[in-house]
């Protein structure tokens, strides 16, 4: 055999062989931008933190009925417009608990007419500086408000809680929350959001919105139960 013919052989056999491996490699490549795309169309990943959220949830609620403590679900909601960024979201809970009425909103009004009809009659001041001593040495009514204004910031000061079910998450790339509760006329997409669980066995009426790409997953929560209904799009904000 001619050497110059052998070594030539050869050559294109090595050639060949480069070649193969260049075209695995691309396969390999085109292969995984065809994995990433069926993830996004069909919003595995959505779907995926969805299923975790709606478990969170349901914990964090038997958490509050069981322990007698006001707990929130804390949304940490990264902006849509930025495409870098990621959501979170941690469990809360509270020393204690922080409202005895379904109606959040008419506790706290009824909190603020107490207040002011304590406040009628008294110099405006600090009332944990100037204490007003009653006959014989008994707390005056400054120091009656201060001692009750201090039992309600420590029972209402929010502290992070974590169990078997619940620790603090990171929702992957690409996945992105808005969350809706009963006194927001829209979901908020962006900044901080809370989802609070009472003592008395209930919660808020809220809808919570898991995103990727075109997918939308929306969680029902039932303000009484609990239950958590997963639905595959994105749901009207109630009106009522």
């Amino acid at each position: 055999m001619n050497p110059a013919r052998a070594v030539r052989r050869t050559r294109e056999r090595g050639l060949t062989l480069i070649e193969m491996s260049i075209a695995l490699g691309i396969a390999a490549v085109l292969f995984a931008a065809v994995t990433v795309s069926v993830g996004a169309i069909t919003g595995a990943k959505a779907k995926q933190s969805a299923s975790e959220l709606a478990g969170v949830i349901r914990s964090l609620y038997d958490t509050a009925a069981l322990s007698g403590k006001t707990c929130r679900l804390v949304f940490e909601l990264a902006d849509p417009k930025d495409e870098e960024g990621v959501s979170r979201y941690r469990a809360e809970c509270a020393a204690g608990n922080v409202t005895t009425s379904r109606d959040r909103d008419t506790q706290l009004r009824e909190d603020d007419t107490a207040l002011e009809d304590a406040k009628k009659g008294r110099p405006r001041s600090d009332p944990r500086r100037n204490f007003t001593r009653g006959s014989d040495d008994e707390p005056g009514l400054d120091e009656l408000m201060a001692q009750e204004e201090e039992r309600v910031e420590n029972a209402a000061r929010f502290s992070e809680f974590t169990g078997e079910e619940i620790t603090p998450r990171q929702l992957p790339a690409g996945v992105s929350v808005s969350v809706w509760t009963r006194h927001q006329r829209e979901p908020s997409d962006k900044g901080v959001a809370y989802l609070y669980f009472f003592p008395q066995g209930f919660t808020e009426k809220a809808q919570v919105y898991v995103r990727q790409g075109d997918n939308v997953w929306t969680l029902a929560i039932s303000p009484l139960t609990g239950k958590v209904n997963i639905v595959g799009e994105a749901l009207e904000v109630p009106r009522s």
